[in-house]
């Protein structure tokens, strides 16, 4: 279980393996190998090669590669790696008062801070004695000198072929020359390595942070920074930093919930709803043409009640506060990030030195040069022609499959039309279901099962256009891989926003909004009646929705990121159990893991952004929706964490400075949840009716709101019912009946019969009005909000300036040194 070469001593920094099959491609992919391997060795790389004889199936060859020094200097400077120069003098921040209390959740100081803080300074093999070099073989941590050896591989050439000079590693993954290239893990997960000189960091992550015990614990970030670099350091910062703001957002939630919890018998709507004498008096018009028949009021006593759990006072309350928290997220982060900027020497690490780096299916793919008017050197570029028919393909389609998703959306809701009459028909006639029908009304039998399909067609389009959009990202050739990974994000991000919230969207803004009146109904295609809302409300439906939707995901989520790689990896590893450890080599081992993969991190990050909208764009309807999701977030981080290190091969370990693009996203959902939750609250709740009827329309003043109920359901008179609506029996011969959703016309006996009342637009006044002051309001206090709080702490200004400053000043006394060596 050695991380070593033969010797014990030249440390494995990388391993390819590959299969010898001797089949027509066998000579050219030899002939590859050995160019390939050449040309690593000319490069400065040295590599000692394990026999097929010695694996454990017998078939697969494993090329070890070690980067001597002189090859991690050289490389060090060219990709500009900041190293110790001093020991950091700056004195720690002032003890909190509070860490007393908060000792029970830190880890030990060894795991959380495995280095001393050093001032660094970039690279340069002309000054080394500058540096603090105690140990040539430990100067460079594990993931730096992987990084560096990825970096040799991606560009080493390997011959001609078709005219075309040939070079990278993944292009020799893709046409099978080599079956797996990666770095090796330092020991076993569940025990320390046997060689003293091995930090087995691998164990003390997994001990400290991949076990579920472990959910109150802080994570150990310096750690995870300096064993899988700092794009991963920096994911699981911000997903910690994300579940700890939730926290908040979760109990303010919950005491919105029990809010509604505890006043559901004060609520005077359902009251009368319930009341035989009210309720059970009201007769409702038949839910469907001709099938359904009459029914009363108060058959939807239950449903009433349940609603007012989150169509109440407190909702408003919490859609403002989501949206104050929302920014207080965002600016805190900001903060956040940038003490991890100046901690991991990210300060001076800019997106342009990634934008030098091409990608090298660009360079392999563009023919034509041209001078770079930074470097001036010449560079491959893409025609703009080329260019503009690749975005035109691209752009097609991605419209093309959003078309898809909203053509499976009116899919689904013709579904939900042609079943909600015969659901409605069945629990009217059918004597076994009606201990039920006060609980499941048609609507909700309708909403629940259109809801669980809705999700099933989400989850098959999402496994079809993952596959598309990494097609046509591909087919682009961006010229870097940030700028690879921003135009695939918003590709990912466009679809799954459509994919995952249409169905939302429908329910909250559409949905019992065009439904026209007895006699006048509006029809889909002509054939299907539109969507009722429930007498109390679409409030209820859209809370259905998003709690299947989003539950449905995270548990599905969770269900493909642990336990298909753990059934992979138990498959895999079947053969080598019935073989002695000593045997199954460390590279063997980490060979039979599954691959992380350059999108690895994108698919983490968009899982943890879909559910942030869930939490932000609709949370006016379901104020318990932080809390599911900070339940999520805390098995999250621990799945995470545990498949990445127990799962899956170390990844490459690369830099980033911030979440990238996703931070503009973020932003952008920000700024939408203030709208979409200002709607909620003023077209989907019944709060602005309630009150319009409160401060206008109230006749009692003991008890403003007796009488709502019967004010707000418009009557119709059953006679004035043409021949495709009218219900075939009237077994009680009834006059008149009820519209069954909140709609304000005038009684037939009025000289404007069936049109709108006075009401009605005084209501929709209201809602506008509310709308446009909630929206002005919540900005307000966002943007104030932002302007307080300083993206960048004042105490890491002074550090960032200290160190640049003693860097300085111990680079001029090296110089004047020299130069006074030298006179």
């Amino acid at each position: 279980d050695s991380i070593f070469f033969r010797d014990g001593v030249r440390r494995i920094d990388f391993v390819l393996s590959y299969v010898d099959d001797l089949n027509k491609e066998w000579e050219k992919k030899l002939e590859r190998r050995k160019e390939f391997e050449s040309n690593l060795q000319k490069a400065g790389l040295e590599l000692e090669t394990e026999d097929k004889k010695e694996s454990e199936d017998g078939k697969i060859y494993f090329v070890k590669i070690h980067a001597p020094w002189e090859v991690l200097i050289t490389y060090a400077e060219v990709l500009n790696i900041k190293v110790p120069i001093k020991e950091n003098d700056i004195p720690s921040m002032v003890e909190n008062p509070l860490d007393c209390m908060l000792a029970p959740l830190r880890l030990p100081e060894k795991v959380m801070h495995p280095e001393p803080d050093y001032f660094t300074a970039p690279f340069s093999k002309d000054k080394q004695e500058l540096y603090l070099i105690n140990d040539e073989s430990t100067f460079f941590s594990p993931s730096m000198r992987n990084r560096i050896v990825n970096y040799i591989l991606t560009r080493c050439p390997y011959g001609t072929e078709e005219g075309k000079k040939k070079f990278g590693i993944k292009r020799l993954l893709n046409n099978g020359t080599y079956s797996a290239a990666y770095p090796l893990h330092d020991c076993q997960y569940w025990k320390k390595a046997n060689d003293p000189n091995c930090d087995s960091e691998r164990y003390t992550l997994y001990m400290e942070w991949a076990r579920f015990l472990r959910f109150y614990k802080e994570q150990p970030l310096d750690l995870i920074r300096k064993y899988y670099g700092e794009k991963i350091g920096i994911y699981f910062a911000w997903l910690g930093f994300y579940t700890e703001m939730l926290f908040l957002a979760a109990v303010v939630g919950l005491i919105c919930f029990l809010y509604g919890l505890f006043t559901m018998d004060e609520n005077m709507s359902s009251k009368e709803i319930c009341d035989p004498a009210i309720g059970g008096e009201i007769i409702m018009c038949p839910l469907c043409d001709r099938e359904c028949d009459y029914w009363r009021l108060n058959t939807t006593c239950e449903s009433s009640e349940y609603s007012h759990l989150f169509d109440n006072v407190a909702t408003l309350f919490f859609a403002i506060f989501m949206g104050i928290w929302v920014t207080l997220f965002l600016e805190f982060w900001k903060r956040r990030q940038a003490r991890l900027k100046y901690e991991w020497d990210l300060v001076d690490f800019e997106e342009e030195q990634q934008q030098l780096q091409l990608r090298p299916e660009y360079e392999a793919k563009c023919t034509q040069k041209k001078k770079n008017p930074v470097t001036q050197e010449m560079e491959p570029y893409l025609p703009i022609t080329s260019q503009a028919v690749r975005f035109c393909i691209s752009g097609t389609t991605v419209l093309f499959w959003v078309s898809l998703i909203i053509a499976s959306m009116i899919a689904v809701i013709v579904y939900r039309l042609a079943v909600y009459a015969a659901f409605a028909s069945l629990m009217e006639n059918t004597q076994t279901l009606q201990p039920i029908s006060g609980l499941l009304t048609p609507q909700l039998a309708t909403s629940v099962t259109a809801s669980c399909l809705n999700f099933v067609i989400i989850m098959i389009l999402n496994f079809l256009y993952e596959r598309i959009a990494i097609w046509i990202t591909d087919m682009e050739i961006p010229r870097t891989h940030m700028e690879y990974e921003n135009r695939l994000t918003m590709k990912m991000f466009l679809f799954q926003f459509v994919n995952y919230y249409s169905s939302c969207f429908y329910v909250a803004f559409f949905k019992g909004k065009f439904v026209g009146y007895p006699g006048a109904y509006t029809y889909m295609f002509n054939r299907w009646r539109n969507e009722e809302c429930d007498p109390a409300g679409c409030l209820i439906e859209l809370t259905t929705q998003l709690t299947i939707v989003m539950a449905g995901k995270q548990i599905w989520g969770n269900i493909q990121e642990a336990i298909v790689p753990w059934i992979c990896n138990w498959w895999g590893r079947r053969k080598a159990r019935n073989n002695p450890e000593n045997l199954y080599s460390r590279w063997e081992q980490d060979h039979d893991l599954q691959t992380f993969g350059a999108l690895g991190l994108f698919y983490e990050y968009l899982e943890m952004v879909i559910q942030f909208g869930f939490i932000t764009l609709f949370v006016a309807s379901f104020p318990l929706a932080p809390l599911l999701a900070l339940m999520n977030n805390i098995l999250e981080i621990r799945v995470d964490s545990w498949k990445l290190t127990t799962q899956y091969r170390r990844p490459v370990a690369a830099k980033a400075h911030s979440i990238g693009v996703w931070q503009e996203i973020l932003n952008g959902m920000a700024i939408l949840s203030v709208v979409t939750n200002a709607f909620i609250v003023a077209f989907t709740s019944d709060m602005i009716p309630r009150l319009v009827y409160y401060y206008a329309y109230s006749e009692n003043e003991d008890s403003p709101m007796s009488g709502y109920i019967n004010n707000s359901l418009s009557v119709f008179q059953i006679s004035d019912f043409p021949d495709r609506n009218k219900p075939k029996l009237n077994p009680e011969d009834f006059v008149i009946c009820r519209l069954v959703y909140r709609d304000y016309r005038y009684p037939p006996d009025h000289e404007r019969k069936y049109l709108h009342s006075m009401q009605f637009w005084h209501i929709l006044a209201a809602k506008l009005a509310f709308i446009i002051i909630m929206e002005h309001v919540v900005f307000i206090v966002k943007f104030f909000v932002a302007w307080m709080i300083p993206d960048v702490p004042a105490d890491v200004k002074a550090k960032i300036k200290r160190e640049k400053y003693l860097t300085q000043k111990i680079l001029h006394e090296y110089e004047l040194e020299k130069l006074k060596e030298r006179l």
